[in-house]
């Protein structure tokens, strides 16, 4: 038993020492200058919680935490319905199954700042000719405003994740058994009772994962932000990690924006994990 605990431990440490060198201890630091007057260099004095009392009344922080919110929200729900569409379609017993699910997956293999640059195009391009073709007033200039650029960028996210989501829900969904689904068709239930009733539970598990990946990565978006909207016009599509990245590289503020950062750390985890934990005690309940 000694024998198997030490080779358990000798084969994680690798990854243990990885994560404590790259992620522990630079948190850690970043903890530290927070609470100092940092300026990206050295630190000459400790000024406690003058950073974070700051925060509060930092309007174009405050301003891009709304917008992160609300692009959160629409992007969670829109992502794990079409994913689960998606993984509802190529789990039929249809020929093309294995190209669609190849099809769907490869925007997630696009990074994110090409993506954003190429949806760009589509929005600024595409759209206005299309708008002029047909006389539609709405597809001209779009991502001119924050409202075209909000919707922008959700639907480049939601094309970029969906199938990376799908893949999650096609690995349950293969897995109920399809006795129950026979049964329930013999019993008269049509499509929509066995998926209320037999599918949707058996998935729950798959909505835990995907809630918790959709929420870190909406929260956390900034490579499309800066290469599909740079956070205009006027900062109104700026969102909370490119507003960090501004306060510390443009204007300087190291110490303020770590400040920022451990309130994003602290938004996003608290978020996340509540979200875990009712939709496990949810998956018991089923």
């Amino acid at each position: 038993m000694k024998k198997q605990t030490l080779w358990y431990w000798l084969f994680l440490s690798p990854v243990l020492i990885a994560l404590i060198s790259v992620v522990v201890i630079p948190f850690m630091f970043g903890l530290y200058y927070s609470f100092t007057d940092w300026n990206g260099i050295q630190s000459t004095k400790f000024v406690g919680f003058e950073h974070y009392m700051e925060i509060f009344k930092d309007k174009e922080f405050i301003s891009s935490l709304w917008f992160t919110v609300k692009f959160s929200i629409v992007s969670v729900i829109l992502i794990n319905f079409f994913g689960l569409s998606l993984a509802l379609i190529v789990t039929q017993n249809i020929k093309t199954s294995k190209i669609l699910r190849t099809v769907f997956f490869m925007p997630n293999l696009i990074g994110g700042l090409i993506l954003g640059f190429i949806w760009q195009f589509i929005f600024i391009k595409v759209f206005a000719s299309i708008g002029d073709l047909l006389n539609i007033e709405s597809l001209r200039g779009w991502l001119s405003t924050p409202e075209t650029g909000f919707w922008g960028l959700a639907i480049v996210m939601s094309w970029q994740m969906a199938g990376y989501i799908m893949v999650i829900y096609i690995a349950y969904l293969e897995n109920i058994p399809q006795e129950l689904l026979e049964a329930a068709a013999i019993d008269g239930a049509n499509s929509f009772q066995r998926f209320r009733y037999i599918t949707f539970p058996l998935v729950a598990p798959a909505f835990t994962v995907s809630l918790f990946l959709t929420l870190s990565n909406s929260f956390k978006l900034y490579d499309q932000n800066l290469s599909l909207t740079g956070g205009g016009p006027y900062n109104s599509t700026q969102m909370l990690a490119m507003e960090i990245f501004k306060t510390a590289f443009s204007e300087n503020q190291m110490a303020y924006a770590q400040s920022k950062a451990v309130i994003f750390f602290i938004i996003v985890a608290v978020i996340s994990l509540t979200q875990v934990y009712f939709n496990k005690k949810r998956e018991v309940e089923m």
